[in-house]
């Protein structure tokens, strides 16, 4: 949803395609679902929705060992009750710095009085579990407390190595704890919390679960649990003891975030009927189809896709590297007034050299194509060089499993 592009006259038409990288799309479902009189949040119809929304959002987490704590904020609020809960002043993390946001979760951690050691990973390629590997053996006092990872760096259009991560932990036997990032790839790509051995996942609301910005959660299993039952951090608004009974959210510091509540079932409501690995099925289509785009505009010096590993570029965006010398701002501002297609924008140390075109959530082929063609018009009308046939590149790629499936029938 959004507002039309003023024309000549200034009347606006038409419906604008909306392409962050979070907030998304957020479906006219959830929304109806949201759009409701307050409720009594510790009345049984509150209650049993919010046992079975926090049950069922295990499901996506792909867990049966660990269970789910929501808040009333954003993906920082978690990170925040991800520190104040699992550390006390003193401790040490090792973090995996591979872009804006895995540094910010480094700096709630200083915040909260926690030493943070760093691997640095080298720009525009994903992080080495080797190096991590390295690291924590060289810890032979495990002063190390736990491993930070993003799954997706919703800065760069990164993914990175979950599974190995965890498998380099294993190998040098260090025990400390694993916990993820995964708000911008949870419901997009495949997350398995239980097989790779991760003890804390961090969550949103705003991207692939198709909310709006406001509802964030943690899902910890018992080995997190049983250590946030000793850490030395001061909390209030964050500390789970008060939360939790028998290993379930029975209450909330203040009031519960009621309309999300409503919108999450919807949500997973929608993503059941489609099914989890179809709706990975589609994000990995849209991403393809805008990774070729990109590519062909790539031809000639134009811009590129900012992931140099194919492998590491992630389904839920893509951002997309502008040519030395030409301001990604200017794109997106063009692209926005003249096109009404609104694109992400660099952050930190990436500012005026990405844009960023999210395509997770309730996105669909025509809804991305229209984009990408409003994104390339805007490219000629900035001057940045590219090659044109960028938007059939796109749908050649979204042409062919089409094109195979009926030659197979």
């Amino acid at each position: 949803m959004g507002t039309g592009v003023a024309g000549v006259t200034g009347v606006e038409r038409g419906w604008q395609f909306f392409m962050h990288p979070g907030p998304t799309n957020i479906p006219h479902r959830v929304l109806q679902a949201m759009q409701r009189p307050a409720v009594d949040f510790m009345g049984p119809e509150f209650v049993a929705l919010r046992d079975r929304s926090l049950e069922r959002l295990k499901g996506v987490l792909k867990t049966k060992k660990g269970f789910v704590i929501a808040y009333a904020a954003s993906g920082h609020g978690a990170w925040d009750a991800s520190i104040a809960n699992l550390f006390s002043p003193g401790d040490k993390v090792l973090v995996c710095q591979a872009g804006y946001f895995s540094e910010n979760w480094s700096v709630t951690a200083r915040q909260y009085g926690v030493e943070v050691e760093s691997v640095v990973t080298p720009e525009r390629r994903a992080v080495d579990p080797d190096a991590v590997a390295e690291r924590l053996a060289a810890d032979t006092g495990h002063a190390i407390k736990a491993v930070l990872i993003s799954q997706n760096e919703t800065a760069t259009g990164m993914r990175h190595p979950v599974a190995e991560v965890r498998a380099a932990m294993n190998r040098v036997k260090h025990p400390a704890l694993y916990c993820v990032d995964t708000i911008s790839s949870l419901a997009s790509y495949d997350f398995r919390m239980d097989e790779w051995g991760v003890d804390l996942v961090i969550g949103g609301s705003q991207k692939g679960l198709m909310m709006p910005p406001g509802m964030s959660f943690t899902a910890v299993n018992a080995r997190a649990w049983q250590v946030s039952l000793a850490s030395r951090n001061p909390r209030r608004y964050w500390d789970w003891r008060p939360m939790v009974e028998d290993g379930r959210q029975v209450r909330f510091c203040g009031t519960a975030p009621i309309p999300f509540f409503y919108g999450l079932e919807a949500a997973l409501d929608m993503i059941e009927e489609e099914g989890l690995e179809n709706v990975f099925a589609r994000h990995r289509r849209l991403a393809q189809a805008t990774r070729a785009c990109v590519r062909a505009w790539s031809q000639s010096g134009g811009p590129e896709i900012y992931s140099l590993d194919a492998e590491a570029a992630c389904d839920s965006l893509t951002a997309v590297l502008c040519p030395a010398g030409h301001d990604a701002d200017k794109v997106r501002n063009i692209a926005s007034e003249r096109y009404n297609v609104a694109l992400g924008r660099g952050l930190g140390a990436l500012q005026g050299r990405v844009f960023r075109i999210g395509h997770m959530g309730d996105l669909n082929e025509p809804m991305l194509l229209g984009a990408l063609g409003g994104i390339e018009l805007a490219l000629a009308e900035a001057g940045m060089p590219h090659a044109r046939g960028g938007v059939m590149a796109a749908m050649d790629s979204l042409r062919a499993p089409t094109a195979k499936a009926v030659k197979a029938a």
